[in-house]
């Protein structure tokens, strides 16, 4: 039988250990992917265009789809758009 890959080990072969630039920038863009997937969820469960999430919070449809598509989002803009589909946001300390 094989040895076990952990995920761990892939990521940091491919990344770089915890803390250096890669693995950070790495780890933002899994963020940024993780919050537009469950933007674009929500909207399309309210059976919301990318046009009529735009229209609600005052921005453009390629805007959303930017958003929806992993790219950075000021929180200010995030909020927003949470609001706006009803989500809540938690912050809590580490």
């Amino acid at each position: 039988m094989g040895q076990l890959i952990k995920a761990k080990d892939i990521i940091e072969k491919k990344y770089g250990k915890k803390g250096t630039e890669s693995r950070e920038k790495f780890r933002d863009e899994a963020f940024s992917y993780y919050f537009g997937e469950i933007i674009k969820t929500r909207r399309k469960e309210l059976k919301l265009s990318q046009n009529d999430l735009a229209k609600m919070i005052g921005k453009k449809r390629p805007y959303i789809s930017r958003v929806e598509n992993g790219e950075d989002i000021r929180i200010s803009n995030f909020v927003l758009i949470a609001n706006a589909l009803n989500l809540s946001i938690d912050l809590t300390a580490k």
